[in-house]
């Protein structure tokens, strides 16, 4: 991967990682019932969860360029489309709730960290995210393998940050969430939307 499609990628990662999705949510509720330390165990599942599904979606892109030359070219105007819809759809989401009724007071880590993984794993959209978001930014020409170990990295450990970030300060952020929480949504929505679009034009 060259120096400036990687910096490109991480600038992309960074807006993502600052949407809390449902990892994101979940690190920021278990923070505030359990504590960050506790909390590591989920975003250590999670992360564990969406390196498999990068995983899985990097296979299905490989085969598809292993099937014809211009599966990428294809791949991104799709997956640019596709982005641009989750991000009107975000945008119109209602405000973030985040509740922790009914949770039990105290969880193993083993516990918080199948939480974690399940949380990632069991969301299909996960899967076509990546498959939307990942060929963006994949150079045909150079190992596979090496641009996927590269961006897993990246992501986890700038997703893994975040996330922790939200259940150490868990108890400032939520009630801004609640009460911010449509023009969160609309910001973050926006940044969807433009990656979207733009994405599949860069080079």
């Amino acid at each position: 991967m060259a120096l400036h499609t990687w910096l490109v990628y991480l600038i992309a990662v960074v807006g993502l990682s600052l949407t809390p999705g449902p990892n994101g949510l979940l690190a920021l509720s278990h923070g505030a019932l359990y504590g960050q330390r506790k909390t590591l165990f989920t975003i250590s599942g999670g992360m564990l969860g969406f390196t498999v599904l990068m995983a899985l979606s990097m296979f299905g892109i490989g085969a598809l360029l292993q099937a014809s030359a211009h599966a990428l070219t294809v791949l991104k105007w799709v997956g640019g489309a596709y982005l641009v819809w989750l991000g009107v759809q975000l945008w119109r989401a209602p405000p973030i709730k985040l509740s922790t009724e009914g949770v039990a007071p105290s969880k193993s880590g083993h516990a918080l960290f199948r939480q974690g993984l399940l949380s990632a794993i069991s969301n299909p959209k996960v899967i076509l995210f990546f498959g939307a978001f990942l060929p963006q930014f994949l150079d045909p020409g150079r190992a596979l393998w090496l641009q996927f170990v590269i961006m897993v990295l990246t992501f986890v450990l700038f997703e893994g940050f975040v996330e922790y970030l939200l259940a150490r300060l868990a108890h400032r952020i939520r009630p801004w969430l609640e009460r911010s929480g449509k023009g969160f949504n609309r910001g973050c929505g926006s940044v969807f939307a433009l990656m979207g679009a733009a994405l599949p034009t860069l080079r």
